[in-house]
């Protein structure tokens, strides 16, 4: 008999339409291994086994899914929100909000790819396997990930564009500074956009990813970002840091397709320069 015709007999009472959806939704296995195929056809020894429904998946507030397979999932993330736990902090992050939203779906945990700060908004990508993650790791290590923020900066930059190059070391109050000794070198791009009164507007990217790296890089330029207090700015006109995650490309570990994921510009960040 094909698999739709055990379903039947196993549950009478349900439609056709309803045993298709538990198809459809992973929830059956035939030998342990997800069927979905309701024509297939099921040999006296076979096992068959239908899975509990699923808890319904839900992420931490703010949060919006760009892209999800079986591979990664591409997220907006709000600022304020941890990307991974801290010692203070483990469960409002959203490395633990997407750990629960994969467990609903009877997914593993995440792995963690790169992060944003807290503070910043904008676009991440997680992966869903050990092996996704580390493809995505070495397309970081290698520099071949397109990376554009967006940064709201007090004063206005001289140049208008340029580069800013330096090697970074992270000092004991924890702040990332240039250093002419041992330290991992940054290299960040810089464009400015818009100038209104005492704020720029740039286009950041990154040629390199150092923990804190535009925010260390500007404040060194004597342009901190807005609201950035921890790296020397006096003002904080959006209520936020003024720094997000416009653009994520990289390329997909598994269907080797290249994929980009921009989020738009914060409403506070176009309310300041209208």
């Amino acid at each position: 008999m094909t698999l739709l015709e055990h379903l039947q007999q196993r549950f009478p009472d349900s439609s056709k339409t309803t045993l298709r959806q538990l198809l459809q939704n992973g929830r059956v296995s035939v030998n342990g291994a997800v069927e979905k195929d309701a024509k297939v056809e099921i040999d006296d020894g076979d096992i068959v086994d239908v899975g509990p429904k699923p808890t319904q998946r839900s992420l931490p507030p703010g949060v919006t899914v760009l892209h999800e397979d079986d591979a990664v999932i591409v997220l907006l993330k709000p600022n304020g929100l941890l990307t991974v736990a801290t010692e203070r902090e483990r469960e409002n992050t959203l490395q633990a909000g997407l750990n629960r939203y994969l467990a609903g779906g009877g997914k593993e945990r995440i792995h963690v790819v790169h992060r944003l700060d807290r503070e910043t908004s904008g676009v991440l990508v997680f992966a869903k396997t050990f092996t996704a993650r580390e493809a995505l790791k070495e397309q970081f290590a290698e520099h071949s990930v397109d990376r554009l923020y967006i940064a709201v900066v007090e004063g206005a930059m001289e140049p208008a564009e340029g580069t800013i190059r330096s090697t970074l070391v992270e000092g004991a109050d924890l702040r990332m500074r240039s250093t002419k000794k041992e330290g991992k070198l940054a290299i960040t791009h810089y464009r400015t956009i818009e100038t209104k009164d005492a704020y720029s507007m740039l286009e950041v990217t990154l040629e390199t990813g150092r923990k804190n790296q535009i925010r260390a890089h500007l404040s060194e330029a004597r342009h901190p970002v807005a609201g950035d207090q921890f790296y020397g700015a006096t003002t904080n006109p959006l209520g936020r840091l003024g720094l997000h995650a416009k653009l994520l490309g990289f390329t997909h570990p598994v269907t080797r397709q290249r994929l980009s994921f921009t989020a738009p510009i914060p409403h506070a960040f176009r309310d300041l320069f209208r």
